[in-house]
């Protein structure tokens, strides 16, 4: 008995110390892959989110995103770009990260002019990934972000329901812009499910909150009988919501916003806007950075060399979920807006 008992206890040694040693005769070497990688030093490995428009609250998210996920895998979390919706400032700044020579590029690829910028990038070896739009005709590594006609949709059906399926609509949006126009056609699509909904106009917000109000006022002038707004950026929400409140018509014009903009929020709590369309933000800025790392340090072997091979083992698109906010869960996102400030 005493026999069985040591033998038993001497298998189950050899294959305690076995594991380890099979692991370490086969992984492969670490600028392929990392499987230490918690354990590795990347301290000095930067990465670059290139963006514009980063004066607007929205973009706080994704700033604490990216250095929350900075922080996490032990890399320098980098953020630039200009304030305001300036594309020659934009590509400027994409320069400028280029130039860092960092270990990987995350950008708000909202118009083609950014598509040599990014070409330009991944052939001097830096991998890219696009966040919130896409330009896929480029050379870029991934997206990461909603699906656009997603978000639309989304706020298609919660504006239908709210209006009973009745009613004139008139969509606010940046019109000529790839992801805005996907929006806007998720929300067409949507109100096709209730013939009793019209979509009368399209106004141009140009992502200002003062042209967004003149244009929302412009469009209730002409439409005395509008029922609702659909807005396919945080602009038109609150532009709308501001137009409604000064020409008295709260209650009577219903409103869904897209984005999680504290002004919205407030706007939602005091009756004047129904609801809101909310992207995973935050978290959106760390998947972001995550297929950047694990693009340079956590590869799969897929071949025997993936990057003579020329083969991407990672993600090409990364979706995030769409959420909804309204008066029942919106008080969970002002506290974590007043986290996200700078």
């Amino acid at each position: 008995m005493k026999r069985k008992v040591l033998l038993t206890l001497m298998v189950v040694i050899l294959f305690t110390i076995a594991i380890p040693l099979a692991a370490c005769q086969t992984q492969t070497a670490p600028s392929e892959s990392e499987s230490g990688a918690q354990m590795a030093d990347h301290s000095e490995d930067e990465y670059i989110y290139v963006s514009s428009m980063g004066n607007l609250e929205f973009f706080n998210a994704h700033k604490y995103g990216w250095q929350w996920a900075g922080d996490n895998l032990g890399v320098k979390a980098t953020y630039m770009g200009p304030a305001e919706y300036d594309m020659n400032a934009m590509v400027a700044a994409f320069d400028q990260a280029i130039a860092k020579k960092p270990k990987g590029i995350t950008v708000f690829a909202v118009e083609p002019i950014l598509e040599p910028s990014i070409d330009k990038a991944v052939e001097a070896g830096i991998p890219v990934v696009t966040i919130l739009g896409d330009l896929p005709n480029t050379k870029r590594l991934a997206f990461v972000g909603s699906y656009q006609y997603d978000l639309g949709y989304v706020g298609g059906q919660k504006l239908a329901e709210s209006l009973g399926g009745e009613g004139k609509v008139a969509i606010l949006s940046i019109p000529g812009v790839g992801m805005f126009d996907d929006r806007e056609n998720g929300y067409r699509a949507a109100f096709n499910d209730y013939p009793g909904i019209e979509v009368v106009q399209v106004g141009d917000t140009k992502a200002d909150t003062v042209t967004s109000v003149n244009t929302a006022k412009d469009i209730m002038q002409r439409f005395p009988d509008l029922a609702a707004f659909a807005a396919t950026d945080s602009t038109g929400g609150i532009g709308a919501a501001i137009a409604v409140e000064e020409l008295d018509r709260v209650g009577e014009v219903k409103i869904v916003s897209m984005d999680r903009n504290s002004d919205v929020l407030q706007k939602i709590r005091e009756g004047v806007v129904t609801g809101t369309v909310a992207q995973n933000d935050a978290a959106m800025a760390y998947w972001a950075l995550l297929t950047l790392y694990t693009y340079n340090y956590n590869q799969a072997q897929l071949t025997s060399d993936n990057a003579a091979a020329g083969v991407n083992p990672g993600p090409s698109q990364v979706y995030m979920a769409v959420n909804y906010i309204d008066e029942s869960n919106l008080d969970y996102f002002l506290e974590a807006n007043e986290i996200y400030v700078p």
